[in-house]
């Protein structure tokens, strides 16, 4: 077991996670240089595009150290985005030490500090990775500095580095040899280990990726998850090294996978203990939940007659990421569809993209929503994210809505900035302090329900991209929420309605309602564009109408052959109005959300 070492790499959004993990590989020689592309362990096209790791991989890098021995060395790769933080801590107890990398001219973030402080609950050996030296924008002394007075980590521990060319690469797995600790465990106690991921074969079913702590695992043994009670026999156990590398057994201490026919990816949790059912562990790993979906959109297609289509690709796209959530759903103006949960908005736009690019499905989203809570006048609880089952106000006893924490760091220059914006969208500020005498750290209470659409992009522009911004869910509270709906032509269009705080129901509305002029198109009639809460018209905007000069062959005469004409021609637009369908565009839908010019 002293051979091995179980390491993770976090960073903040873009920092070089991905491009290090690929010079580490490189290192150990496991792939050769024609099958190398960059990002290697990023399979999915979105995640090379955007430069974002969504779902984590595991590579076992065999390496021969200078003191002359041969080590295992267990990268298990986490993503990046906040709203994957769950799986990130299931990846992080799965390991014993971590490499915090720090963006040599950027230098320490608001994930940066985040992921420190989740590695730091799970007991980790932290050694601090300098990256991006060679850019002439490095600032490497400022940064050390950071290290010792943000992160309290000891500077002179700090391994530098430039992954794009390959510098300081041994020096990161010298790290991993000489700086942490070899795994702990015992091969003969009962077996006890830890789901961190798991992904779909087509041909072998789910593949579940776990870190054997206590025991011993092999083809033929009975096993159990012990969140579900399920039981499996397991048909393989193997390393990872690039592809899947069967091995007779995995022993304590050893990171790998299990094939056991497992027929779908939900029933293998992140976070659940396997253990075998002759001699289960008489404790199961600490910290597992179930993923919690925190933002809700309906997804339709916009020809109605691809719905099962869009069945099936759901069901395909839920047997790689476990924790899409999804029911059925349908509307008026729309027709069928699903109502969906997802942990985040960055994971709301990555499903939507899959199911567009790999499926070739053409949809159209409705306003994203959180989870509010509703008591009635009844006595009845009521969890609501779709504003169709909104409940009649005079019904309702309170509402509550979920709070998150947000801590952005920011140069100090714009703090009245970032005040600004928070207090718009009714956050609370809790603390700000100094982390260096430039950079200052603001903690704000926020409705989630302000965030969860632009808040992200307009904090990047306030601050002119140095903002950085995480968040973590603490609480419900009580608030006043009232639901918007949108008249198109007389006609309420269901999709379009959403849920918004009391005191900015009206400013929404006319901004809506102004977006909305400008996507739907012109008709031979008038279209009235109404925002109303209930039956109070709140605001109006009028689509005009395209007309035709009936008049142009009347050369001067008598005014009343003009004015019957023009009488003739309002009669016929009325009519139009009365049968006339208003088409809506799928911008449409998308421009209600932008609630500011």
């Amino acid at each position: 077991m002293d051979k091995i070492r179980n390491f993770s790499i976090i960073a903040h959004i873009d920092h070089g996670k991905s491009t290090l993990s690929d010079r580490l590989i490189q290192e150990s020689g496991i792939i050769s240089d024609r099958d190398f592309q960059d990002q290697l362990l990023d399979s999915m096209d979105i995640e090379r595009e955007r430069g974002i790791t969504i779902k984590s991989q595991t590579v076992c890098l065999p390496y021969k150290a200078k003191d002359g021995k041969k080590y295992f060395l267990n990268l298990i790769d986490t993503p990046g985005h906040v709203d994957f933080t769950y799986e990130v801590s299931r990846a992080l107890a799965s390991c014993e030490g971590a490499f915090l990398i720090i963006d040599a001219s950027q230098g320490v973030e608001a994930q940066t500090l985040a992921n420190m402080y989740l590695a730091l609950e799970h007991d980790l050996e932290i050694i601090p990775v300098i990256n991006k030296i060679d850019l002439p924008s490095a600032e490497i002394d400022w940064v050390k500095n950071q290290i010792e007075e943000d992160l309290g980590l000891d500077s002179d521990d700090v391994i530098l580095t430039s992954a794009k060319n390959g510098i300081g690469i041994v020096d990161v797995l010298e790290g991993a040899v000489n700086l942490m600790k070899p795994p702990e465990g015992d091969a003969e106690k009962p077996l006890r280990s830890l789901i961190f991921d798991s992904h779909y074969d087509p041909y072998r079913g789910t593949v579940v990726h776990l870190r054997v702590f206590d025991g011993t695992i092999k083809a033929g043994d009975k096993i159990k998850f012990t969140s579900n009670n399920a039981e499996y026999k397991v048909e393989e156990v193997g390393l990872f090294q690039i592809k899947r590398i069967p091995q007779k057994e995995l022993k304590a201490g050893q990171v790998g996978y299990i094939i056991a026919g497992i027929k779908t990816v939900s029933d293998t949790k992140c976070g659940d203990t396997v253990t075998t059912v002759k001699n289960p562990c008489e404790q199961s790993m600490d910290g597992f939940k179930d993923p919690n979906p925190v933002v809700f959109s309906s997804l339709y297609p916009v020809a109605s007659d691809e719905y099962e289509e869009l069945t099936v690709a759901l069901e395909k796209l839920k047997l790689n990421d476990a924790s899409l959530i999804y029911e059925k759903d349908s509307s008026a103006a729309l027709g069928f569809g699903f109502r969906c949960g997802f942990l985040g908005l960055l994971h709301l736009e990555v499903v939507q993209e899959r199911l567009e690019r790999e499926y070739g499905m053409s949809l159209i989203l409705t306003a994203p929503s959180v989870q509010y809570e509703v008591k009635t006048t009844d006595g009845e609880l009521q969890i609501i994210d779709n504003p169709a089952i909104y409940p009649d106000p005079a019904n309702i006893e309170y509402v509550k809505e979920p709070f998150i924490k947000a801590a952005i760091i920011v140069p100090d220059r714009y703090m009245g900035a970032v005040m600004k914006l928070c207090l718009d969208r009714r956050g609370i500020s809790k603390n700000y302090q100094y982390l260096t005498n430039e950079r200052l750290e603001m903690i704000f209470e926020i409705p989630l329900a302000e965030v969860i659409y632009d808040f992200y992009d307009k904090l990047k522009s306030i601050t002119q991209g140095y903002g950085s911004f995480d968040y973590e869910l603490i609480d419900n509270r009580e608030t006043i929420i009232s639901k918007l709906d949108f008249l198109i032509n007389g006609e309420k269009v269901d999709a379009l309605a959403h849920l918004v705080h009391k005191d900015r129901a009206v400013s929404h509305a006319r901004v809506a309602c102004k977006k909305l002029r400008e996507e739907i198109p012109r008709q031979m009639f008038k279209i009235a564009i109404q925002g109303a809460i209930g039956a109070k018209i709140i605001s109006r905007e009028t689509v005009t109408a395209f007309r035709k000069d009936v008049t142009a062959k009347c050369y001067g005469g008598d005014i009343s052959r003009k004015r019957k004409l023009l009488e003739k021609q309002k009669k016929g637009k009325k009519r139009m109005k009365m049968v006339g369908q208003v088409e809506i565009p799928q911008s449409a839908f998308l421009a209600v959300l932008k609630s500011e010019e």
